[in-house]
This record gives structure tokens, C-alpha cells and sequence, in this order.
């Protein structure tokens, strides 16, 4: 009886690992759609979430958007740009020239930059590096307007 328990055992093994090396054509491959596609750009929703906060003078709020957003990314101008601005507004003059310096290494010296740079010294008072920066700015820009209201700040101030 034992001679038979063990020669069964060793016929049902047998017969499961044969079983278990063949194909089987019915194994569903359909793609799945349930995972969507990562973006490219993975701080586009930082960036976006950072804009509206700044447009409502959540400053405090923008700073970690665009701070998250170049973290996320580096080479994006445009964070570093709104995080600049947001630090500027904070009065937080030293992490605002850190995040220009950083801004002028992705983006180069365009005049919508040092626009913003003219405005930042005119925040801190610093009247004639304001309008030096704001000069240059000008000098440079097609559409003067920003830059035209930010010299007549200068000359109220």
C-alpha cells in the first residue's frame, strides 16, 4: 500500500510539471489603458498652480509652487522667474538674487529679465542700479510698457 501512495504521488507530480511547462494560447494580452501616460514635463502643474497664486498676491504660496517646479525641473525659466518674483515680493532680496543668478545661467541676459531685476532693486531702494538694469531692459525690449510704468515708479519713489 505504501509502494502504491508513493508511485501515485510521483505520477501526479509528474503529470503536473509536464502540464505546467506547456503554453497556454488563451492568456489574455490586451494593453491595459487604466495607467495613463507619465507628462513630460512633470512641474507643469507647479508651474500653472504657481502663476494663479502669484495673480492673487499669494506669495507665500507661489514661492513653493515655483520652488517645488525648479526642483522638479531645473531648466525652467519661467519657474525660476515667478520664484525670483515671488522672493522679491516676500522681501526676501538675498534668495531673489540667488534665483536670478540661477535664471541667468538658463535663460541668458534677456530684457524681461533684467526688467524684473531693475524692479527688485527698485523694491530694495536701490534707486541707481533700478534704473541702470531698467535702462538696459528698455533698451532692448519691443513693447516698453512694463518697463515705461516701472521707470515712472522709480521717479515717484
Amino acid at each position: 500500500m505504501r509502494h502504491r501512495l508513493s508511485t501515485a504521488a510521483a505520477v501526479s507530480a509528474a503529470v503536473l510539471m509536464i502540464t505546467g511547462c506547456t503554453t497556454n494560447s488563451s492568456v489574455d494580452t490586451t494593453k491595459t489603458t487604466a495607467i495613463q501616460a507619465t507628462a513630460k514635463d512633470i512641474s507643469a502643474a507647479d508651474l500653472t498652480e504657481g502663476k494663479a497664486q502669484f495673480r492673487e498676491a499669494n506669495f507665500g504660496l507661489a514661492e513653493q509652487h515655483f520652488r517645488k517646479a525648479v526642483e522638479l525641473k531645473a531648466d525652467n525659466a519661467e519657474a525660476w522667474m515667478g520664484l525670483a518674483a515671488s522672493y522679491d515680493e516676500l522681501g526676501r532680496f538675498d534668495f531673489a538674487d540667488r534665483a536670478y543668478a540661477q535664471l541667468l545661467r538658463v535663460a541668458g541676459r534677456k530684457p524681461q529679465i533684467v526688467n524684473n531685476m531693475g524692479y527688485s532693486q527698485l523694491l530694495r531702494g536701490n534707486k541707481m542700479k533700478a534704473r541702470a538694469l531698467l535702462l538696459e531692459a528698455k533698451a532692448g525690449l519691443a513693447d516698453q510698457t512694463v518697463v515705461n510704468a516701472n521707470l515712472a515708479l522709480l521717479d515717484k519713489s
